[in-house]
């Protein structure tokens, strides 16, 4: 009922400005990440466009500039499949950067063929959570001391299914792809609910949220019938622009300014699945990742 309520909702419009704002996105490149850099960069913010095709990511700082306006637009090169480039990237922030307000966990691979991130992760739990669980690591000094400061990851409605393999983590023992992308963002909305947990007090605030079925690239790797299936109920489905609104609307919202671990939806607070609220799994994961990363993380 609360997603039926939501479509028919007023759309969520706000004139919040981010002057003297600093904002990293991961994969904004293109998709829902290109529109939020866009939307940022025309409230006023410096936007960092962090992905792995430098082409790409130039083309697209162009386009945000020209219809934006605002010529504090900037790319950096991320791969979320490797800690090594995770900690170069995370290193020149420190380094460049005097603040962090904005950090936009988006990027993400969906139902892709088996792989291996440089690690040796499962590529969905590897770049949908780890990568951002790392990158989110590196960066926290910086973004406390930019307090207020805001923490959002792009989960999905898929972590309602999902399930988080403590054991097999990296479906080593048997690999179902679908499965594999519902963990991950489960993944991903557990570790904002730790993340809020572990920032009370700091003036730092996470969230998590559904964007809707958005036609975007990430469509690629769904099967023909299903690819089938999905155009026929594309006139039910979100555009980039519309599929941005709702990560929007956690990184600037001011009656947010207060909240903190909530999921989201249609840029409305939205009921997650009970897993994703539960603190024993959360702090598990947490530890879990911590190991595979090798880092010691309160």
């Amino acid at each position: 009922m609360q997603a039926i309520r939501n479509y028919f909702r007023t759309p969520w419009s706000c004139d919040a400005r981010l002057d003297d704002r600093t904002a990293v996105i991961t994969g904004a490149n293109t998709g829902i990440g290109r529109e939020t850099a866009l939307d940022l960069a025309r409230r006023g913010a410096k936007v960092i466009i962090a992905c792995r095709d430098m082409e790409k990511a130039e083309a697209a700082v162009k386009e945000v500039i020209e219809s934006s306006g605002n010529s504090n637009v900037h790319c950096m090169k991320l791969d979320l499949a490797d800690t090594k480039s995770i900690r170069e990237f995370a290193e020149a922030i420190n380094k460049g950067e005097s603040k962090l307000n904005i950090l936009i966990n988006n990027a993400g691979v969906m139902v892709c063929p088996y792989g291996k991130t440089a690690d040796g992760f499962e590529m969905q739990i590897g770049v949908n959570h780890l990568g951002h669980f790392l990158l989110t690591h590196l960066l926290l000094d910086l973004v406390k001391r930019s307090a207020p400061a805001r923490i959002v990851t792009v989960s999905s409605m898929a972590h309602s299914w999902g399930t988080i393999n403590l054991e097999d983590i990296n479906s080593e023992k048997g690999y179902n792809k679908g499965k594999a992308y519902a963990q991950s963002k489960l993944a991903n909305v557990l570790f904002t609910h730790s993340l809020a947990k572990k920032l009370e007090g700091t003036g730092v605030t996470t969230y998590s949220l559904h964007p809707g079925v958005v036609q975007t690239d990430l469509w690629r790797h769904l099967s023909g019938p299903v690819q089938f299936v999905m155009k026929m109920v594309s006139p039910f489905t979100k555009d980039s622009v519309q599929g941005a609104q709702t990560t929007i609307y956690c990184a600037v919202e001011p009656s947010l300014e207060k909240e903190s671990g909530g999921y989201y939806s249609d840029c409305a607070p939205a009921s997650c699945a009970a897993a994703g609220k539960d603190d024993d799994l959360a702090q598990k994961l947490w530890d879990l990742s911590c190991q595979l990363l090798s880092i010691t993380s309160d």
